[in-house]
């Protein structure tokens, strides 16, 4: 049998769920989940993916608004997508979405296009403006353990000197693997 499930949710413990909880129940919802968490991501919220893993194929999702669920395009692109292929329709009470009627599927379709120009869109600023900094001379990764001077002078140790590797490594305080690395970089 399907039942209508209530999701709510605030970002702050000191606000209040007892509006959204009123929705909820007045539209009918049997139970509900609720939460004070923050939205940005819903790994991060317990009670929402208990509400997921709880739906059953013709059971209807519903929140009072979008935002309740998902903070950005993408997020909710992914989380129609999980529900389309349980088989559970959204209701959202303040925005009138229904994805069980064509309208509503249209909604989210344009939904999940724009998410995934969203995502094309900042990954080719993102492309860019790596591009970019290269070009500037901006360097990417980790800031090298030793410096030229200090790969030379370990040089020196091995090979003149004969010193083993733990020990050059704990003359300059860094890793064994750092020192093998130095000896790599000249070759």
């Amino acid at each position: 049998m399907s039942e209508a499930v209530g999701y709510a949710r605030v970002s702050s413990q000191g606000q209040s769920l007892a509006v959204q909880d009123e929705k909820l129940k007045a539209f009918g919802c049997t139970r509900i989940y609720a939460e004070k968490k923050s939205g940005r991501q819903q790994d991060n919220r317990p009670q929402f993916q208990a509400c997921l893993e709880f739906l059953r194929e013709g059971d209807t999702l519903v929140i009072s608004r979008l935002d309740r669920m998902a903070r950005s395009v993408l997020d909710l692109a992914k989380i129609a997508d999980v529900l389309k292929r349980k088989g559970v329709t959204l209701k959202v009470i303040d925005q009138a979405i229904d994805t069980s009627t064509s309208e509503g599927k249209l909604m989210f379709s344009l939904l999940g296009a724009f998410a995934e120009f969203e995502c094309d869109i900042r990954a080719e600023r993102q492309s860019d403006g790596i591009a970019k900094a290269k070009a500037s001379g901006v360097k990417f990764g980790r800031k090298r353990a030793l410096s030229p001077e200090q790969v030379e002078r370990i040089h020196v140790l091995r090979n003149q000197e004969k010193l083993s590797v733990l020990d050059i490594a704990k003359r300059f305080n860094c890793g064994v693997a750092t020192v093998y690395r130095s000896f790599a970089s000249t070759t």
